[in-house]
């Protein structure tokens, strides 16, 4: 089977199928990294679309039926893959009318991420629905392509308050010497900062939550962005602010990352 894969609730999409969803954006979804055809914290990743299914459609699809779809989109594939499970309304948007999630999986080449260090530009965006994963953000695409154009890798999001969150597809951590300190924001929590702040935890490695703003960058002594992909990539600049590189940090977010155990799904 090809790396490249797309099914509805667990069979073949169609092209007619598949249409339709090229123009909706009421609809939210989980991204994994699939190794040997397991993954790095699927109670994470259930619980996510359970809590948006329940935000966004007032009902979740059963944890069971997601992990059967998830079986099935690897069933012959490669054993390393990148995965996304959406899940979206069967009326589609601009309605209120009620109708049962669907689930459409898609694979493809497995990644890893840049490999930094990156440059991020500060911009003040805050997103609708922050604790939800959902599809249809322009704002995050137009804010990367904005900061690229402006000499930066990516971009870095500041609230109304002046307190960083996080990044376009990121979340933010940063390093003061001796603990991780996670900005406190309204933000999407991502399933790869919710491993490894259980770990960190497990190691022993000190870390806070902190309201951290562009005033305060410069007295950090680090700062990286993670997500599905990795861990952790270094940040060596958010605006004007430069960080000094943070080996340290690093070193325990991989190595607290790589405690996580794979699960079959």
């Amino acid at each position: 089977m090809s790396e490249f894969v797309a099914q509805l609730d667990g069979r073949t999409a169609t092209a007619a199928e598949l249409a339709p969803l090229a123009f909706a954006g009421y609809a939210h979804f989980t991204a994994m990294q699939v190794r040997g055809g397991r993954v790095r914290g699927l109670d994470l990743h259930l619980e996510r679309l359970r809590t948006a299914s329940a935000e966004m459609f007032g009902r979740a699809i059963p944890d069971e039926r997601i992990r059967a779809h998830l079986r099935t989109a690897l069933r012959g594939g490669p054993d390393d893959v990148s995965l996304t499970a959406t899940v979206f309304g069967a009326a589609g948007e601009f309605t209120a009318a009620d109708a049962e999630p669907r689930v459409l999986v898609r694979t493809g080449p497995p990644s890893s991420g840049p490999e930094g260090p990156l440059a991020l530009a500060a911009v003040g965006h805050e997103r609708d629905l922050p604790a939800v994963k959902h599809v249809g953000e322009v704002g995050k695409t137009y804010h990367l392509r904005r900061a690229v154009a402006r000499g930066f890798d990516d971009a870095a999001f500041v609230d109304r308050r002046g307190r960083l969150g996080e990044a376009t597809i990121w979340n933010l951590a940063f390093w003061d010497g001796s603990a991780v300190v996670w900005p406190r924001a309204a933000m999407l929590g991502g399933t790869t900062m919710g491993i490894v702040r259980r770990r960190l935890d497990a190691l022993g490695v000190p870390q806070r939550d902190a309201e951290v703003t562009l005033d305060d960058v410069p007295g950090l002594a680090g700062a990286v962005v993670m997500n599905s992909w990795t861990p952790g990539v270094a940040v060596h600049r958010i605006g004007d602010a430069d960080l000094p590189a943070a080996p340290r940090l690093l070193d325990v977010l991989h190595r607290a990352y790589g405690d996580e155990p794979l699960v079959a799904p």
